[in-house]
């Protein structure tokens, strides 16, 4: 059975579909939650599907190695950070090499790096008139949204979309496809 961690910072949407994809799965099991935000709602949808769900502060991640030895019992095959707004650690990603992956709202390399997340990301889209937009799921580095692409998904920007629109769009391409190539990554 493959394990697999995801790193949330909020509400969790991302997070409840791939618990849920794999929740009746005889080869990859959803086994932790861990969050940077102790009022994060995806804590409750965590608790509600039955996941071990933690939250931790900064000086755990990135100061001391307690989320590191956390991760060093869990064990997982996949570090999932589905809507993770912190950077991450070189000490995890030392001792899980390839093994930290992210979606990210826009088709990398544009729309990428430091406070691009989330509205940011779809704001810019619609500012720059881009015409289409998409996800990029990636391995995670020691840079914001450098790691290299695994799989990209897109979509129309039409003319009249708002930011708003452009987010229900990418919600729509991360429901469909990021559990679909997380398996893929897991079990191929």
């Amino acid at each position: 059975m493959k394990r697999v961690v995801i790193f949330a910072s909020g509400s969790g949407s991302n997070a409840e579909n791939l618990i849920k994809f794999f929740q009746n799965s005889d080869n990859v099991s959803v086994v932790q939650v861990l969050t940077n935000n102790p009022h994060a709602k995806v804590l409750d949808r965590a608790k509600r599907l039955k996941v071990s769900a933690l939250s931790f502060n900064r000086v755990a991640f990135t100061k001391s190695e307690d989320v590191l030895n956390i991760m060093k019992v869990t064990n997982p095959d996949l570090i999932i950070l589905a809507g993770f707004l912190w950077k991450f650690p070189e000490n995890i990603l030392e001792e899980f090499p390839n093994k930290v992956i992210n979606v990210h709202p826009a088709l990398l390399p544009k729309f990428g790096g430091k406070g691009m997340y989330g509205m940011n990301v779809h704001k810019a889209v619609v500012e720059n008139k881009e015409t289409e937009t998409g996800i990029t799921i990636h391995y995670v580095n020691e840079n914001y949204d450098e790691g290299a692409t695994i799989f990209q998904a897109k979509c129309e920007v039409l003319a009249s979309d708002t930011p708003e629109d452009v987010a229900a769009k990418i919600h729509e391409l991360e429901m469909e496809y990021f559990p679909k190539v997380v398996e893929k990554l897991l079990i191929s």
